[in-house]
C-alpha cells in the first residue's frame, strides 16, 4: 500500500472519529439528549422537546465549536514551534504568549483593587477580559518579532522566549500576593480554562483570527519543510531564514493568543498532539501534517470536553486539568512503545 492511500485511510477515520465526537459532545451534558433529536436539532428537523433545541444551538453547538477550533489551533501553533525550533518539548507557551496573555488578565483581575467600583465592574467582563488577554499576547509577540529579526540564532530566540515567560510568571506572583481573595479566587477560575459561556459572536470573531492564523501555517508549508534540514542548509536552498521565522511566529502568536484570550490558558494540546500525528502517520511533511494535527487536536479536545462535563452530572471539572490527566500518560506510554520499539 502506498504511503499516499494509507493516509487517506487514517484521514477518513479520523474525520468519522471527529463527526461522532462531536455528536457526542453536544448530546452530552446535565441534561442528555438522545443522538437522533441532536441529529435533528443541527438539521432542522423535529425533536422531542423543543427546550432541547434551544440548549444545542445556543449554549452545547457554540461549545464544540470552540473545542474544535481550541484543539486545531493549539496543535497547529504547537506543530510550528516544534519545526522552528527543532525541538520535541516546544510548543505554544515558549515564546511567552501564552504568558503574555496571562499576565493581561492578571493585571486586569488583580489590579481591579486600584480602580473604581464602576470601571472595574465594567472591565471584569467577558469581552474585557478578552481585550486584556490579547493585548498581553500581543505585545510578547512583538517583542518576540523584533528579537526574531535581530537574532541570527534560532535557539536564542527560545532562551529568550522563555525568559519572557519568566518575568511575566514573576509579576503575576507579586500581583497574586497582594491581592484580596475573591480577586484571586476569580483569576484562578479563568486559569483553569473553559470552552463554554462564549456568544455565536465570540465564536465567529475567534474563528476569525483563527481562520488567518491557519491560512499563514499554510503558507509556510514550504519554509517549514526546509527547515526540517537545518538553518544552514535551508539559507544555501535560498531561503529566508528572518522572513520564515517572522511568518512562523506570527500565525504561532495569533493562534495561541487568541485561543488563551478565549478559553484561557489549555496545556497539553499544543505539545502533545504533534508528536501523537507523526506516530499516527509517520512523516515530517507539513502539508500532511498540518491538516492532520488539526483534526487530530480537535478529536481530543472534543474527548477531554466529554470527559469534564462528567456525563449526566450539573458538575463541569476545569478542561486545563482533564487535558494534562488524560494526555500526558498517553503520549509517555507512545514515547516508551516508540524507544522500545526502536531498540
Amino acid at each position: 500500500m502506498t504511503p499516499t492511500k494509507s493516509y487517506k485511510r487514517v484521514f477518513i477515520g479520523i474525520t468519522i472519529l471527529l463527526v461522532l465526537c462531536f455528536i457526542t459532545n453536544i448530546s452530552l451534558g446535565s441534561v442528555v439528549i438522545p443522538w437522533l433529536d441532536t441529529l435533528a436539532s443541527l438539521v432542522g428537523g423535529s425533536v422531542e422537546k423543543e427546550s432541547w433545541r434551544h440548549i444545542i444551538l445556543d449554549y452545547r453547538l457554540p461549545k464544540a465549536l470552540t473545542a474544535i477550533i481550541v484543539g486545531s489551533g493549539l496543535g497547529v501553533s504547537g506543530l510550528l514551534m516544534q519545526t522552528l525550533f527543532r525541538n520535541p518539548l516546544a510548543g505554544p507557551f515558549v515564546l511567552g504568549i501564552t504568558s503574555g496573555a496571562t499576565l493581561g488578565v492578571a493585571l486586569l483581575i488583580l489590579g481591579s483593587t486600584f480602580m473604581g467600583a464602576a470601571a472595574a465592574t465594567f472591565l471584569i467582563s467577558k469581552w474585557g477580559l478578552v481585550i486584556a488577554a490579547s493585548l498581553g499576547s500581543m505585545l510578547i509577540l512583538f517583542a518576540a518579532m523584533v528579537v526574531s529579526v535581530k537574532v541570527k540564532d534560532t535557539m536564542a530566540i527560545l532562551i529568550i522566549g522563555l525568559m519572557f515567560g519568566s518575568i511575566t510568571s514573576a509579576i503575576v506572583s507579586v500581583l497574586s500576593y497582594f491581592a484580596p481573595a475573591d480577586q484571586l479566587q476569580q483569576y484562578v477560575f479563568w486559569g483553569f480554562g473553559s470552552l463554554g459561556n462564549l456568544s455565536w459572536l465570540e465564536v465567529a470573531v475567534l474563528f476569525a483570527i483563527f481562520f488567518l492564523g491557519i491560512l499563514l501555517s499554510i503558507i509556510a508549508i514550504k519554509p517549514l519543510n526546509t527547515l526540517l534540514l537545518g538553518e544552514n542548509y535551508a539559507r544555501s536552498l535560498g531561503l529566508n531564514i528572518k522572513l520564515s521565522r517572522f511568518l512562523i511566529i506570527s500565525a504561532t502568536g495569533l493562534l495561541a493568543g487568541s485561543i488563551t484570550a478565549f478559553a484561557g490558558p489549555i496545556a497539553f494540546i499544543g505539545l502533545a498532539t504533534p508528536h501523537l500525528t507523526r506516530q499516527l502517520f509517520h512523516t515530517s511533511d507539513h502539508k500532511t501534517l498540518i491538516p492532520a494535527v488539526m483534526l487530530l487536536g480537535s478529536v481530543i479536545m472534543l474527548i477531554c470536553d466529554c470527559i469534564s462535563q462528567l456525563p449526566s452530572s450539573e458538575y463541569t471539572l476545569p478542561i486545563n486539568a482533564i487535558t494534562s490527566l488524560i494526555g500526558a500518560p498517553v503520549v509517555i506510554w507512545l514515547l516508551v512503545r516508540k524507544r522500545k520499539m526502536l531498540f
